[in-house]
């Protein structure tokens, strides 16, 4: 039996309406149909560490977290997370009322400005801005107001006086994201000292994404914005294994944040997935008391792949905007004789062989996103090699 539906009113809310399939979607089944090299969505394609995986597998055998987990997450990963901030940051956090598990680092960002935002409030976001942090504004209800990163002698750069000036009375939240995807740039001491004096001045809530806070190279430094004066008890920070230990998809995230801002984003989260990931919070527990050996390896490899990629990228004629974090590169590909983002890699699978991602998605202003296109380099050094290859004629085709 159809049902009727009221050609007045569209099905879907009307706050998600702007939002169709995601442009990964597109163009992961392009890279099936042609068989191309998925350079485009940032997952890596070897597991991460042995010992991790094989804490999953004994989890699951001794009966560990099969059934629901405590809602704040298990006591040992709270716990983890707890002395990983501590040791690394010197964040002293109460693992039973500042620590809370979440259903990867997507499900952190829901829950955050679910709870935080409300109908009508401004959120800052700096452009381009990973996708999901428009939905998740809509979903709020809230107003996203974007302030765009721009290119500036090989990297892109924020404009403290352009952030300062979208500060309005209705601005609620900053949108903080180092190291930043899609660009790759990492926020330097002094700019985040200044992100902080304007959130304290006026009295903003800041939500911090810091999934990448294991990979960032050459002089980059990262720095939780929550070590700041005034920072801590305003300060969502956000966290996530899949990035750091190549396990993308056991979804284990977290928050990190004064007790009363968990409490805030708990009352969000348990009505979202309440619980998830059970056998590998224990597992990430574990994972998180590596030797610094693991994470100093971890980026040393990244590091490698990184230069092999922009290398031949430059080879190949892009512009090339050498990151400072993430595993992501952006390219800009007007030397190529191109300006249009997405044509170019809607043809690219076809032309050469290999996927990207055009970065004018992650834009409000399109246009200023149009001639910039992204690779992923968490791939293994021999797919890299043939997609530089295969990439190596593409000014000329």
């Amino acid at each position: 039996m159809t049902r009727m539906t009221s050609s007045a009113r569209p099905l879907l809310n009307r706050r998600l309406a702007e939002f169709g399939t995601t442009i990964f979607a597109e163009m992961s089944a392009l890279a099936l149909s042609t068989g191309a090299i998925n350079l485009g969505q940032g997952f890596p394609d070897t597991d991460g560490p042995e010992e991790v995986r094989e804490a999953a597998v004994r989890a699951l055998r001794d009966g560990l977290g099969n059934q629901y987990p405590p809602g704040p997450g298990i006591p040992e990963l709270r716990t983890a997370v707890a002395a990983h901030q501590q040791r690394r940051y010197g964040l002293s956090c109460d693992p039973d009322r500042e620590v809370l598990v979440t259903a990867g680092a997507t499900e952190a960002i829901a829950s955050s400005l679910l709870a935080l935002v409300e109908p009508g409030d401004e959120v800052i976001a700096f452009e381009p801005y990973y996708d999901s942090y428009a939905a998740c504004i809509a979903m709020a209800g809230g107003r996203r107001v974007p302030v765009t990163l721009r290119p500036h002698e090989g990297s892109f750069c924020l404009d403290l006086d352009e952030l300062r000036d979208a500060v309005t009375d209705r601005t609620r939240l900053l949108l903080i994201n180092t190291p930043h995807n899609p660009t790759g740039t990492v926020l330097t001491r002094a700019e985040l000292a200044a992100i902080a004096e304007l959130a304290v001045e006026r009295d903003l809530l800041v939500v911090t994404d810091e999934v990448y806070e294991h990979l960032v190279f050459d002089e980059a430094e990262h720095v939780p914005l929550a070590t700041f004066p005034g920072m801590r008890e305003r300060t969502v920070t956000i966290g996530s294994a899949g990035k750091t230990f190549s396990f993308t998809g056991w979804k284990v995230g977290w928050v990190t944040a004064a007790p009363e801002l968990v409490t805030a984003v708990r009352s969000a989260k348990q009505y979202l997935t309440y619980v998830a990931s059970g056998p590998f919070q224990y597992a990430i527990a574990e994972a998180l008391a590596l030797p610094e050996s693991y994470f100093t390896a971890f980026r040393d490899d990244m590091l490698a792949k990184r230069n092999l990629l922009a290398a031949g990228l430059e080879e190949a004629g892009f512009r090339v905007f050498r990151p400072s974090g993430t595993y992501f590169v952006t390219t800009d590909i007007r030397p190529l004789g191109e300006t249009d983002g997405f044509a170019f890699c809607r043809a690219l699978p076809e032309r050469a062989g290999v996927v990207a991602i055009p970065n004018a998605v992650f834009y409000d202003h399109r246009e200023e996103g149009a001639p910039f296109v992204r690779f992923a380099f968490c791939k293994r050094t021999g797919v890299l090699e043939e997609a530089v290859r295969r990439l190596k004629d593409v000014g000329g085709a």
